[in-house]
């Protein structure tokens, strides 16, 4: 069994006329024939009706033209991983991130070096603002931003990654309302540390409060997580943060979490600009620089998902995954 027989079946479902597909494959009428007629004989079964003209797949056709399907997409992703390792193997990959995703990059690393074991990775924090900006002008690669960031112009290609979850989050000697669950006014009586304003992060924050009628109570304001776990694990101030930018070891630090009620759970994405609108003079060392890299980046992107899911919310105890079906990566105290 030869890949082209595969690919002759397919463009015979597709073009449904023998010459038409022959024609598309670029062998002649006959050589398309004697191939499927191969295929069919090899398998044992009858793929094709026909007479002198094609009439349609048998049942048995139909399951092989699936099987096909996968078989020459799974090739072709091969052959696209392959290609962005040789293109770009010893090279450098610019890649923004929004600071409520910044524990996410590992994961991305590890993607990333499995396929490249000598990529050299720039990891950048911005605001998810800078990082369109910085995509458009070509400073970046790869930004990890929110979805509803994104412009709607169709210039960025992106890959859901999960959909975010706000939490209440305190150090054991703070007193929290009691129950799974807070609502915005149990939270605007609370001493609160914030990111900043500028940050979609903290915008949702801000517009929970608003919606509520209340106005919390922030001590602290700033764009640098470490500081913010600072003063949760030092039990001085609560926050309201993304799971995924909880501390590495709130497993160990005894905090508290609280779900909130009535929270926006935007989707934060894997976004690459397409090379069609990149010109490979302007492309740092070659990357995204001709009409495949766009591709291997997008094909990068959606790895991340699995790698998400049994890594990211499992450092959070008493969480628990949304059912399978959702496919969104949410996640809420159990």
């Amino acid at each position: 069994m030869f890949l082209r027989q595969l690919t002759y079946l397919i463009a015979l479902d597709r073009c449904r006329h023998f010459s038409r597909a022959a024609e598309s494959c670029g062998v002649s009428q006959p050589a398309l024939s004697a191939g499927i007629r191969q295929l069919e004989n090899e398998l044992g079964i009858t793929i094709i009706q026909r007479n002198r003209r094609f009439y349609g797949l048998t049942e048995e056709g139909k399951r092989v033209l699936l099987w096909a399907r996968q078989t020459l997409a799974a090739l072709d992703g091969l052959k696209q991983e392959a290609a962005f390792a040789q293109d770009i193997a010893g090279g450098s990959l610019s890649i923004g991130v929004m600071p409520p995703a910044i524990q996410v990059v590992p994961l991305l690393l590890e993607s990333f070096r499995t396929a490249v074991p000598a990529l050299h990775v720039d990891v950048k924090v911005y605001s998810s603002t800078d990082i369109t900006r910085m995509l458009r002008e070509h400073h970046l690669q790869l930004g990890i931003m929110y979805l509803d960031q994104l412009p709607g112009d169709g210039v960025f290609e992106s890959r859901a990654l999960y959909a975010e979850q706000h939490v209440l989050a305190a150090a054991g000697s703070v007193q929290l309302p009691v129950g799974k669950d807070c609502s915005w006014e149990e939270l605007a009586a609370l001493p609160l540390c914030l990111l900043s304003r500028n940050m979609r992060s903290r915008q949702l924050v801000d517009a929970g409060f608003r919606d509520a009628g209340v106005t919390p109570t922030v001590m602290l304001e700033t764009d640098a997580l470490e500081l913010l776990h600072a003063e949760l694990l030092g039990g001085r101030l609560a926050s309201i943060l993304p799971v995924a930018a909880l501390p590495e070891r709130v497993g160990l630090s005894g905090l508290q979490l609280r779900r909130i009620s009535g929270c926006a759970s935007p989707d934060v994405a894997g976004a690459a600009e397409p090379a069609q609108y990149q010109q490979a003079a302007d492309a740092p060392l070659g990357c995204c620089a001709d009409t495949q890299h766009g591709r291997h980046l997008s094909g990068l992107i959606s790895r991340l998902y699995k790698f998400i899911i049994t890594n990211i919310w499992t450092k959070a105890p008493g969480f628990s995954h949304c059912p399978a079906s959702c496919r969104r990566g949410c996640y809420a105290p159990g």
